[in-house]
């Protein structure tokens, strides 16, 4: 897989159109920091592991309001073929502060505005709104 990242927002994606309740996938730490965040932010319910050493997944377990689910939308931007680095106060808000960004810092997956917070930098994940 050349993109795991792309493929984990596109479980999302997916799953929350046809309304599933959880999303499995396999782990990896980045992918389970993504999914801290978006519990942190209130995008989902819960993010848990499972399973030992290569057999490890990661369980998300999906948040709706009534049939609508709350992730309206999720977008890769830094991508293998073309990596966007951005600086503390060049992260750009997302629908004008409605979403968030997620930010790969030296200090770890950061939303934007935390990032802009501690005025670090790094690799521009995604979008989340």
């Amino acid at each position: 897989m050349t993109d795991p990242i792309a493929d984990m927002l596109t479980r999302i994606r997916n799953a929350s159109s046809a309304s599933h309740e959880t999303v499995e996938m396999r782990h990896s730490r980045m992918k389970e920091a993504i999914g801290n965040i978006l519990k942190n932010e209130g995008y989902i319910d819960n993010c848990e592991t499972s399973g030992e050493g290569y057999k490890k997944t990661l369980k998300l377990t999906l948040r709706y309001h009534g049939r609508q689910g709350v992730i309206r939308g999720l977008k890769r931007i830094s991508k293998p073929g073309l990596r966007q680095y951005v600086g503390a106060q060049d992260i750009p808000p997302v629908l004008r502060g409605m979403g968030i960004a997620i930010v790969s810092t030296p200090q770890g997956l950061l939303t934007g505005k935390e990032a802009r917070r501690r005025n670090v930098g790094g690799e521009l994940v995604c979008f989340i709104w």
